[in-house]
């Protein structure tokens, strides 16, 4: 159905060729991890629905991968948490860039930002590095999933917070990020998005500005990668095993 999705996306100019390739890469470590969601995935997302509700100005990056694998999902996050969607890709044609912004707003989405392009992200020469002022530019937390290597380091370089979905947990994106959830982005998106309405009706830790310190004080990135890696390597043990025997 992912794939169906994509070469959809291709058809109608959401999604670059590339992108497919992107993907494949994606479902490798998707298969590694069993198709589900890792108790540090889940950890990962905790500290992630935190700084997005303590987050001033918080954005969702979008390219055509996220668009067209969690069109839904984007949207209603981008809701609950009162964050504009932008739209941001690598293999920018002017054309794909109205057709991802339309088509998120035919889809139900309020603002979907990207269209200015009137300030850059310094330190890469890409055109990702094309952003709006308003959006990516000026917050503070970035929600960039399948995001690109150098410009997640170039954003926290700019002093904001990045919070990643990426299967990947060796990838530059993952290692760079202030959160990395190694998952895939429809589900990560949908535990994000169970966990802020959780918080926002007061059932779990960490609601609000005030409580943001508290609520990632135990999260460590660099060792939550390390128990998604371990994880893994556990799962791959256990089927070995069971092939032998």
């Amino acid at each position: 159905m992912k794939r169906e999705k994509l070469v959809a996306g291709i058809e109608t100019g959401i999604i670059s060729k590339q992108g497919l390739i992107a993907h494949g890469r994606g479902e490798a470590f998707d298969y590694l991890i069993g198709e589900r969601t890792l108790d540090s995935a889940m950890k990962a997302t905790g500290a992630a629905a935190s700084l997005l509700l303590a987050a001033e100005k918080p954005v969702i990056s979008v390219n055509g991968n996220v668009a067209a694998l969690a069109t839904k999902g984007i949207i209603e996050l981008s809701e609950l948490i009162n964050a504009p969607l932008e739209v941001n890709i690598f293999y920018r044609t002017e054309e794909r860039m109205k057709k991802i912004k339309e088509m998120l707003e035919k889809q139900g989405a309020g603002k979907v930002l990207g269209d200015k392009s009137d300030a850059r992200i310094p330190g890469i020469e890409h055109a990702r590095s094309k952003v709006d002022r308003e959006g990516i530019y000026s917050a503070d937390v970035v929600l960039a999933p399948l995001e690109d290597g150098d410009r997640c380091e170039a954003l926290i370089g700019m002093g904001k917070k990045v919070i990643t979905i990426d299967l990947n947990p060796l990838s530059r994106t993952s290692k760079n990020a202030t959160v990395s959830v190694v998952d895939d982005v429809e589900r990560a998106i949908k535990n994000i998005i169970s966990v802020i309405k959780e918080r926002k009706k007061g059932k779990g830790k960490g609601k609000g500005k005030e409580n943001l310190a508290a609520s990632l004080e135990n999260y460590d990135n660099k060792e939550n990668l390390k128990e998604a890696i371990e994880e893994i390597v556990s799962r791959l043990k256990k089927g070995s095993m069971k092939m032998i025997i």
